[in-house]
């Protein structure tokens, strides 16, 4: 009997999918539109973790460049019918009626796999089409679909048992797609399915357009046989170096190229917008039986490691042994990363809003990064706001810590460039509880935080600062339009009072790279030439700017002893730090055997003469280029990657002295992973400012060097370029400031003035 049951099931699948092969194709649609709604499609498919075959995305990228629009319209259903779970036709009365489509109704227990469906939309409806099941588990009786007072949806339930319960559902509505149908006559949407148990498992699927749309005689009801594969538990051993347990990011894809655990219905600490989930020994997956290509690695400082991952039908145990390539910390270089949030951007706001501090220390561990500044900033703050405990965050285990501080953005000063403001005391404003309230000029912003001993910055540096030269530097004035180290210009001009009450800097550092090195790098270097003495760091700005991971920018400090949050912050301050993307290093720099971030960072000679720079630098390559990565413009991410530091096809990468903001020395290094000496001798006839620099993948701070007790002037145009720029920023971000603070921000930006025209006075030669 079994036996008859399965061979009528099987008739009824493969007559299914015969009737499925009737699906029509659809003539009479503008290729233009459809092809852009098709691209959308498709991003969200790769987004999904669930990506065209190389073979299918060609053959639609053909289809889609074929001259005659009506070979385009049918090409691209011949790629995507195949893979269409149900065919849903709206007629011109707007009623809904399904056909099944030629996708296999195959689905994996406790994963989801994503489908298309073809949508004949014949009545041009703008409406949100809406999946429903009454084998819809909990989120259908939670709203999932629609709310209670639906009297259909309310029915469907009623109907089933929770046994009968088994299935998840959810259309793909987000961006890139949109949760409205577009009008157009066809187009194609996604759909997710999840089953809770393994076996054969049937199940009503219904769309409509709103309540009333349904087609009559059940025509908008498709009821399918689904073979819902078992999973099993993998549980991880995975060891670092030193054969100990550890976290580490696994990506993990099977044949087809699908992602596991699928990303479209992820939650903390498992991030959505990710391909790696973060597992340390002992912890688990369930997966489908099967063979997976497996990736896991710690952040930029180990090796990557690629394997095969064989799931059987019985729990099993999956042993991982990583390896570095090097390991700053174990020499006093701590990475860390000034810049990451735990709300906004590409993290959801609900079930909460943002993220815990449990899920960013995950990130950090799995990442390898010592330390992660949680910043809280517009949104979800209220919640946020929570966290912050002016220490260390109660979830850090050294030597990893997670502090959270703020940044302002999206309230305040934020028009005028967004603020880090590290290690602060208290996180709130004086005169409000939430962040309403706050300055409209950064520099008001910046006493408050100086006052309380804070370290400052502005972020993300070159938004706003936008050149179309590739030359650093250069003397283009950019448009001081955006949110990056924008009013930078003004405020390092400025001298406000510390904890004691004596003045400090009110800006202590610039972030570098999350923006396009040459906006970043260029403001940075023309105010070290007018002789300032601002440092740099680096950040990601996750998951905003970069939402692959945490600690794609990161800052590398030395310290004397253990690991502190405060000393590594002031580390930050006194420039005793290096920046990159963590693939190339530039360790224990000096001038003259003095230390960069020692003493001032400052060397001086009575008079013009020669010094010597040296370093212990290191560098790693794959050895085959990435030439995708080597010819893109500047101006596209990555922004910092060790690879666009090769020369040509070599594994060779140059090393840069830089002196006053030029390249005066180079050696090239073999980037093998191992660390080798530089060193370079160069002569000085006046005060200047001198750093080593792997263009495109790092920076150290530099080291002042004073040539007869003389402040460093070292470029005229430098300087007129900075005069130029606090105009230029003026008649930008006046009209965000308040009446009462227009007096404030005056005086300000003439204070920037007279400061410039007297070190421009200063300046000898160019």
């Amino acid at each position: 009997m079994k036996a008859t049951f399965q061979f009528v099931a099987l008739c009824l699948l493969v007559s299914a999918q015969a009737f499925a092969a009737a699906i029509p194709i659809v003539d009479a649609v503008d290729a233009q539109p459809l092809s852009a709604q098709v691209k959308r499609v498709t991003d969200a498919l790769t987004m999904l973790g669930a990506p065209l075959s190389k073979e299918a995305d060609a053959a639609l990228q053909k289809a889609m460049q074929a001259a005659d629009a009506a070979a385009t319209v049918r090409g691209i259903q011949e790629v995507l019918d195949p893979l269409c779970l149900a065919y849903v036709n709206i007629n011109p009365e707007m009623r809904v009626k399904l056909q099944a489509g030629a996708a296999k109704p195959v689905l994996e227990a406790n994963g989801w796999r994503v489908f298309l469906l073809k949508v004949h939309n014949e009545a041009g409806a703008t409406s949100k089409m809406r999946a429903i099941s009454p084998n819809a588990i909990s989120r259908f009786e939670g709203g999932w679909y629609s709310n209670e007072s639906d009297r259909q949806l309310k029915k469907l339930r009623d109907a089933v048992s929770d046994r009968e319960r088994w299935l998840d559902v959810e259309l793909y509505q987000k961006q890139p797609l949109k949760a409205e149908l577009s009008g157009l006559k066809l187009e194609y949407a996604v759909l997710q399915l999840s089953s809770r148990d393994a076996g054969s498992r049937e199940a009503k699927l219904m769309f409509d357009i709103g309540q009333g749309t349904q087609d009559l005689g059940s025509r908008n009801e498709l009821d399918l046989l689904f073979q819902c594969l078992p999973s099993s538990q993998v549980t991880f051993d995975i060891r670092d170096e030193k054969g100990a347990a550890t976290m580490a990011a696994l990506v993990i894809r099977d044949a087809q190229g699908r992602i596991y655990p699928s990303r479209g219905r992820r939650l903390a600490p498992d991030f959505g917008f990710h391909d790696q989930v973060y597992r340390t020994t002992g912890e688990k997956l369930d997966l489908p039986a099967g063979t997976y290509q497996l990736e896991a690695t710690r952040g930029p400082e180990y090796l990557m490691l690629k394997t095969n991952l064989t799931v059987g039908a019985k729990p099993s145990t999956f042993k991982l042994a990583l390896e570095r390539w090097i390991d700053p910390s174990a020499m006093g270089w701590w990475s860390g990363d000034h810049h990451i949030h735990a709300a906004g951007c590409a993290h959801y706001v609900k079930p909460t809003e943002g993220v815990l501090a449990a899920d960013m220390i995950r990130h950090c561990f799995g990442e390898d990064l010592k330390v992660g500044c949680n910043l809280t900033w517009g949104p979800c703050f209220d919640f946020q706001k929570q966290f912050f405990c002016g220490a260390t965050d109660k979830v850090s285990h050294y030597p990893y810590l997670l502090r959270y501080d703020i940044e302002v953005s999206g309230f305040g000063s934020h028009e005028s460039g967004h603020l880090c403001l590290l290690r602060l005391q208290d996180q709130m404003f004086p005169g409000g509880t939430s962040k309403d309230h706050w300055p409209r000029l950064g520099l008001n912003t910046l006493k408050w935080a100086k006052k309380q001993g804070a370290v400052t910055g502005p972020a993300h540096s070159g938004a706003g600062l936008e050149v179309t030269t590739k030359d650093l530097p250069n003397y283009v004035v950019p448009p001081f339009s955006g949110i990056g180290a924008n009013e930078y210009i003004v405020d390092v001009t400025h001298e406000v009072p510390g904890p004691d009450g004596k003045p400090v800097p009110a800006i202590d550092f610039i972030s570098t790279v999350d923006t396009p090195i040459v906006w970043e790098l260029n403001i940075w270097y023309h105010t070290l030439n007018a002789g300032f003495r601002t440092r740099i760091s680096g950040e990601t700005d996750f998951p905003c700017v970069y939402g692959e991971r945490v600690g794609l920018g990161r800052s590398y400090v030395k310290l004397g002893g253990k690991l502190d949050f405060d000393a590594w912050c002031e580390g930050i301050r006194e420039g005793r730090n290096y920046v990159g993307d963590g693939r190339s290093h530039l360790l224990e720099f000096k001038v003259n055997g003095n230390a960069m971030g020692e003493n001032g960072s400052e060397v001086k000679l009575a008079a013009p003469g020669e010094v010597i720079a040296s370093a212990r630098v290191a560098a790693l390559l794959d050895e085959e280029p990435n030439t995708a990565t080597q010819k893109k413009p500047y101006t596209d991410k990555p922004y910092w990657d060790v690879e666009r530091a090769r020369i040509g096809a070599t594994r060779r990468v140059p090393v840069e002295l830089i002196v006053n903001g030029f390249p005066v020395a180079s050696q090239e290094i073999e980037a093998d992973g191992q660390i080798r000496i530089t060193r370079f001798a160069v002569k000085l006839a006046k005060s200047s400012w001198v750093a080593l620099r792997v263009l495109g993948s790092s920076h150290t701070n530099p080291i002042f060097v004073t040539v007869g007790d003389k402040p460093i002037r070292a470029s005229r145009k430098s300087v007129e370029w900075c005069l130029k720029g606090v105009d230029q920023c003026w008649s930008q971000k006046e009209r965000f400031m308040p009446a009462a603070e227009m007096e404030d921000a005056k005086q300000a930006y003439a204070h920037a003035r007279e400061v410039y025209r007297a070190r421009l006075s200063e300046c000898d030669g160019d």
